[in-house]
């Protein structure tokens, strides 16, 4: 039987309809996005009349691919909460259009707020706009409902595309080029920050949604790119080259090298300054640790030895019962490991990154591994460093946008990560494989503020400058737009609902492994 559609449903068909009559909202409906290609994302070399056009072409086609996401949903499940570090979907629609709002009211003091309990409920930890309603009990209040909720997202897109053209040329005056990341009155960086804030909670959605529904979710059909069966063919093929270098290696020298964001496109303050470091010369694996070699780990008794673990994380594991990666589950009879995901119970394919694992985890393997989390400084260089030309890259391809052949990310269709090596086109100068999409990747570095930070919007960021592990790389659920080379995320260290996993890496001096660097010609 086929599922109903709850945006599509006559009732909010009606309300939506009625709204974007109201607020003079040009329907989404009638605007090519991004989700209906492979492409990934508006193509930086189109062709815009000017930067407010620009603009607004980025925020409707991140709305509507919003939208997408929560399409196939069914009423009820939009106020499902199914832990403390969830949120039920119809909190993230609504937080998403309250984002612009409290961005608006940044620009122009003037402007007129939405107040009362919607503004509350959505507050999710500015204390500058009030108390925010407990994160843990977002799922325990039916109002305000999810008929309001739909009705504020598009009432919210209505005030957005009236601003911008408000504003068009303080939009313009700045360009696509942003001078000063932390401009409190940059019009065009303020609001471009909204739109890369719908991104990150389109990717935390996709998170949830597999906590709440897992196989019982189903994508929206312009989420979906090829049939699975496509990806598993061509995955196939890969695979002898896998079997012989999984664990391999390769070594980045050291010296002075320039961390953080160096272009003059959008990025997050945490990006930046960027700035020199020192490193010494380290190795750092091709690939990132598969299922297989994860396996390997638990088998040698991994979660019952102590010696691997941080005190912490050895905490974890016995409050926790932690025996495996998150949506594990082992067979009881055949004693095969197998996982629950949005293609359903499936065995655990050993040729995929390990998924959904905490940074003490991560941490305990390769301890085990007798090897070493990568620090972000490693991550970065390894990623984006060309040697042969003595430049930073973007991405580790290049400068040119994400495309389904060179990584996996929301935008793939995919749903679940891509084995190992799939993605040759994508891999950096020094030979790393997939270091953008399929999994976030845990590193050693404590979140912090670069040397010479400062603060693009109050309480966004530098408010969790403690206690959380960097995360580099992207994974199958971040939207193409969000990501580049530089970009960092942070998550606490027993956290694991999130697409994470990691690679590691060894002091060149002290690695016994096959070190050798792997040349490739620039032609990619």
């Amino acid at each position: 039987m086929q599922r109903s559609k709850f945006i599509n449903a006559s009732i909010c068909k009606r309300l939506l309809t009625s709204t974007r009559q109201k607020h003079g909202t040009v329907s989404t409906d009638t605007i090519t996005t991004t989700t209906t290609t492979t492409t990934n994302t508006p193509s930086p070399t189109k062709q815009y009349k000017d930067n407010a056009e620009r603009l607004l072409h980025l925020f409707r086609d991140t709305r509507s691919k919003t939208q997408s996401l929560v399409s196939t949903l069914e009423p009820d499940d939009f106020v499902v909460q199914t832990a403390h570090y969830t949120s039920p979907p119809k909190w993230h629609i609504g937080h998403v259009s309250w984002i612009y709002e409290a961005i608006m009211g940044k620009i122009d003091s003037k402007y007129g707020f939405e107040k009362g309990e919607i503004s509350k409920y959505l507050n999710s930890y500015y204390r500058q706009f009030g108390t925010p309603h407990d994160k843990a009990s977002r799922g325990i209040i039916s109002r305000p409902t999810t008929k309001k909720m739909f009705e504020y997202f598009e009432k919210t897109s209505a005030k957005v595309e009236r601003f911008m053209a408000e504003y068009a040329d303080d939009i313009n005056a700045h360009g696509t080029a942003y001078k000063n990341h932390n401009d409190p009155k940059d019009t065009a960086r303020l609001l471009e920050m909204g739109i890369h804030h719908e991104c990150q909670h389109q990717e935390l959605l996709v998170y949830d949604l597999q906590h709440i529904l897992a196989d019982r979710y189903h994508p929206a059909q312009e989420m979906l790119c090829k049939p699975r069966a496509v990806y598993e063919k061509a995955d196939h093929t890969q695979r002898h080259h896998n079997d012989n270098n999984d664990k391999k290696q390769v070594k980045v020298e050291g010296g002075i090298y320039m961390l953080g964001h160096n272009g003059g496109q959008y990025c997050y303050d945490i990006e930046l300054p960027e700035h020199k470091i020192y490193m010494n010369s380290y190795n750092i694996d091709i690939y990132p640790i598969t299922n297989g070699q994860y396996m390997e780990f638990i088998e040698d008794d991994g979660y019952n030895t102590y010696r691997h673990w941080l005190s912490d994380g050895w905490e974890k594991v016995n409050e926790n019962n932690w025996e495996s990666p998150m949506y594990w589950e082992q067979d009881k009879k055949s004693k095969a490991w197998k996982t629950r995901d949005f293609a359903g119970l499936r065995d655990v394919n050993p040729y995929e990154p390990v998924c959904h694992i905490s940074y003490y985890e991560a941490a305990a393997y390769c301890k085990w591994a007798k090897k070493r989390l990568p620090t972000e400084a490693e991550w970065e260089k390894a990623a984006c460093w060309d040697y042969n030309k003595q430049q930073k890259r973007v991405y580790p391809w290049g400068d040119d946008a994400p495309t389904s052949d060179k990584c996996n990310l929301l935008e793939s269709g995919r749903w679940m990560c891509s084995e190992i090596g799939r993605y040759p086109q994508g891999v950096s100068a020094y030979g790393c494989h997939q270091m953008i999409g399929d999994v976030w990747e845990w590193t050693s570095s404590e979140f912090s503020g670069y040397p010479g930070f400062e603060s693009g919007f109050d309480e966004y960021n530098d408010k969790w400058f403690a206690n959380q592990k960097v995360l580099r790389g992207g994974s199958f659920g971040t939207p193409c737009i969000s990501i580049r080379g530089s970009y960092r995320i942070f998550f606490r260290p027993d956290e694991r609902w999130m697409i994470s996993g990691f690679r590691c890496a060894q002091d060149a001096a002290s690695s016994n492994a096959d070190t050798d660097v792997v040349k490739f010609e620039q032609t990619i």
